[in-house]
């Protein structure tokens, strides 16, 4: 993923200390109920779509705007998920973040799913009965994507991994 020039301008001023930033991911879902999944060039694993938001941007907004960036699909925020505070990470050249997601259900509502940016190799949509195997990070938000309801927070304590 790129780092965004607001990100490289604050890393100028602080160095590679922890920086505390919101993102998001998307779960998004087309009208037979099939989830949009990227396979990141990063990784080679099937996972859902997200990304950090820009400064002044609405956290729904940002969903959006990366379903749309990332796979060329429009889509709309329904619902929040989830929302969660992450472990930190340290990245390969140092720089350590801590990020807090928020999880959205979208729906698709045009554009045709492709590989629209660098950071996917492949972009599809997958039944429920059909899903890649993804890692704790996404089953926790495509569960409580499918369920009815209140979002989900993380109760008091380390983060959960299912």
């Amino acid at each position: 993923m790129p780092t965004p020039d607001f990100i490289r301008e604050l890393r100028a001023s602080i160095g590679q200390r922890e920086l505390f930033l919101p993102g998001v991911t998307a779960i998004v879902f087309d009208d037979d109920d099939r989830i949009l999944l990227n396979r990141r060039v990063d990784t080679g694993r099937w996972a859902l779509i997200g990304g950090i938001g820009e400064p002044g941007e609405q956290p729904a907004e940002t969903a959006v705007r990366e379903v749309l960036e990332e796979t060329g699909v429009q889509a709309v925020a329904e619902r929040i998920v989830l929302v969660q505070t992450l472990r930190p990470v340290q990245y390969p050249n140092g720089d350590r973040v801590q990020y807090v997601d928020i999880s959205f259900r979208c729906r698709a509502v045009g554009g045709e799913a492709r590989v629209a940016d660098d950071e996917s190799l492949e972009v599809a949509w997958f039944a429920l009965d059909a899903l890649p195997e993804l890692d704790g990070f996404g089953r926790l938000r495509v569960k409580h994507a499918l369920a009815d309801g209140l979002p989900w927070f993380e109760p008091a304590g380390p983060p959960a991994v299912e």
